[in-house]
């Protein structure tokens, strides 16, 4: 008999390989006018995010790059749930995101982002998890610096 664990943790995994095998919105972005550089030197995985915004609201986000499936996967997911959002939204999303992979579960429903939860069990990919979110944070905030996970 499965039990409720095994059946996020199957969950887990299987949405991590579908973005990992065909991830969503990867591609620059022609016509972005927000961009940065992201790197997790202890896993390897490097990536750029491009968002077009206009009047504070992600019109349209993605990414290309290379990296662990966690890595890669997040970023997809990430660029799913984004698009349309203010910034203040974007922001808080991230602090959410990174609040379940880092300490205890938010009081508030993440939607389909709650697979990520499934990378707690794994410290050590929390960066690789966490990377795309801190890219997109520097692109929106239009911070200069390379983001990275250390």
């Amino acid at each position: 008999m499965m039990d409720a664990d095994d059946g996020l943790r199957d969950l887990y995994q299987e949405v991590i390989f579908d973005h990992n095998r065909s991830p969503r919105n990867f591609h620059a972005l022609d016509d972005a006018t927000h961009r940065a550089d992201g790197h997790n030197p202890l896993c390897g995985d490097q990536l750029t995010v491009y968002a077009r915004m206009q009047d504070g609201v992600v019109e349209e986000v993605s990414f290309i790059g290379h990296g662990c499936a966690i890595s890669k996967a997040s970023a997809s997911l990430m660029t799913e749930a984004v698009r349309g959002m203010k910034i203040d939204e974007v922001d808080a999303l991230f602090k959410n995101i990174h609040a379940m992979l880092t300490e205890a579960h938010p009081d508030c429903d993440l939607g389909k982002l709650e697979v990520l939860s499934g990378v707690r069990e794994f410290p050590s990919r929390v960066k690789c998890a966490t990377l795309a979110w801190h890219t997109l944070h520097n692109a929106i905030t239009q911070a200069q610096d390379i983001a990275v996970t250390e």
